[in-house]
């Protein structure tokens, strides 16, 4: 007994054979610093990090679309999914346990041929195992959990995602809505001086054509005001979407760019920007995965071996009697060796080789953007902040020009052709400075993103 046994313990001591590969991060050379940087920090994005802008608006915002955006709600349905994958793949490492029973009439004939009649009653439980000897389930099921990781990190690159066209859609709204809020200023200086020349026109003191030109500014302001209103009303609408509710449910209090408070420019130290971004563990957890199918397609080519045990009792019951139960059981090992698949394993195996090395090219790439990203965004909170405060002097200079233009039309020391021009710059550079400031908001908003926002690299 004990020497039959042999065979079977030595199977079950070396279980544990795994046949790799075994996974190892890629190294990717990545940026010692931050190139446009202004201070070198070590420092990351707090996570409720929209905070930053000193918006409680936006933060009412962002609070409603977490609890009611439609994609959120659709990933973490995904990571359902994913889960319920991963137990199903590690539930091929169990044993299965069953239990069975049959109750009927039988009938037997003797050596005489005499006809007897009996009701049989059998109880089974069995139970069946594969063992894993080559490490193809193990594989399956790393492979499933990291799927289901990868699912996770996915779910945050669409709350991050969420926050961000949140933050950008409530720039667009301001942004549009001030500049509707412009127009209609200007519209009114416009008209407020057409109304003057009208009384100089009907004193005879300038030309029509004066009065004409003038009519033609206002015209202008006017047919400017309608677009820039509907815009911000397609903002508003696209925020309600954004945070989970019907367009009549959203309604947003009065708030200018100006109001907001743009925040410091903070980057963490490059070397932890890959623990940081969830798109790149996102696409590191999928490569483990691609890497653990390998392993079980590797393993396919190798014997299997099922182990089946089953036990219960057996009785039956005569016309004048009932047998004493009677204990069955079988014990049972087989072993398959796949010889002839018709090609169907080694393209189990090119198809596992070429999914990792896709995914290894996707990995490359999800690190050499999130660096290019961080760089780009850097880049653009400086160029934007420095055309800003360009913007910001020649709006005031426009407005300057424009007051003196107006007194020394009044004053008789110049044409009103000066006063047009000077009136169509001020408009044009308050124009300006609104896309300015929300191009640098936007840009601030775009390092956010770039830096994985407020994450911290867990998935819970």
């Amino acid at each position: 007994m004990k020497r039959s046994l042999l065979p079977l313990l030595a199977v079950l001591a070396c279980a544990g054979c795994d046949l790799g590969p075994d996974y190892h991060r890629p190294t990717i050379k990545g940026p010692t610093t931050w190139q446009d940087a202004d201070a070198p920090s070590a420092t990351w994005p707090e996570a409720a990090w929209w905070k930053a802008f000193g918006s409680p608006q936006l933060d009412a915002l962002i609070d409603r679309a977490r609890h009611n955006n439609t994609d959120l709600a659709a990933a973490a349905a995904r990571i359902e999914q994913a889960d319920g994958q991963a137990r199903q793949a590690g539930a091929a490492l169990l044993p299965s346990v069953g239990l069975g029973g049959n109750v009927g009439p039988a009938r037997s004939l003797s050596l005489l041929g005499k006809e007897r009649h009996r009701i049989d009653y059998e109880g089974v439980a069995q139970a069946s195992y594969e063992l894993d000897f080559w490490g193809k389930n193990r594989a399956g099921l790393e492979a499933a959990r990291a799927s289901a990781e990868a699912g996770r990190y996915a779910w945050q690159v669409v709350v991050l995602s969420t926050e961000t066209a949140v933050v950008s859609a409530y720039f667009q709204y301001l942004a549009s809505h001030d500049q509707a809020a412009a127009a209609r200023r200007n519209l009114e200086q416009a008209q407020r001086t057409l109304d003057g020349l009208s009384a100089m026109r009907a004193a005879g003191t300038i030309p029509e054509f004066d009065l004409v030109q003038q009519r033609t500014i206002v015209s202008q302001l006017a047919a400017a005001v309608p677009p820039l209103e509907q815009q911000a009303e397609h903002m508003r609408i696209a925020l309600a979407i954004l945070v989970g509710v019907l367009p009549e449910d959203l309604s947003l209090r009065p708030e200018k760019l100006a109001d907001l408070r743009p925040p410091p420019v903070v980057a963490g130290l490059s070397s932890d920007l890959l623990t940081r971004r969830p798109d790149v563990r996102a696409a590191e957890a999928s490569l483990i995965a691609a890497n653990a199918n390998v392993k079980a397609a590797r393993a396919a080519f190798f014997p299997s071996i099922d182990l089946t045990a089953q036990g219960g009792i057996e009785t039956y019951a005569l016309t004048h009697y009932t047998v004493p139960p009677l204990g069955i059981y079988s014990l049972a090992a087989s072993l398959s060796q796949p010889i002839f698949e018709g090609g169907r394993l080694r393209g189990q195996m090119k198809v596992a080789k070429g999914r990792y090395e896709e995914l290894l090219q996707t990995y490359r790439k999800a690190v050499l953007s999130a660096f290019g990203d961080v760089e780009d965004a850097l880049n653009a909170t400086t160029q934007t902040s420095r055309e800003q405060q360009a913007q910001d002097m020649a709006a005031a200079n426009a407005a300057q020009s424009y007051s003196m233009a107006q007194e020394a039309y009044h004053g008789g020391t110049t044409t009103i052709l000066n006063v047009l021009t000077a009136e169509g710059a001020l408009a044009t550079a308050q124009g300006a400075q609104i896309q300015a400031r929300q191009a640098h908001l936007q840009a601030l908003l775009g390092l956010y993103q770039a830096l994985g926002g407020g994450w911290n690299g867990r998935t819970g």
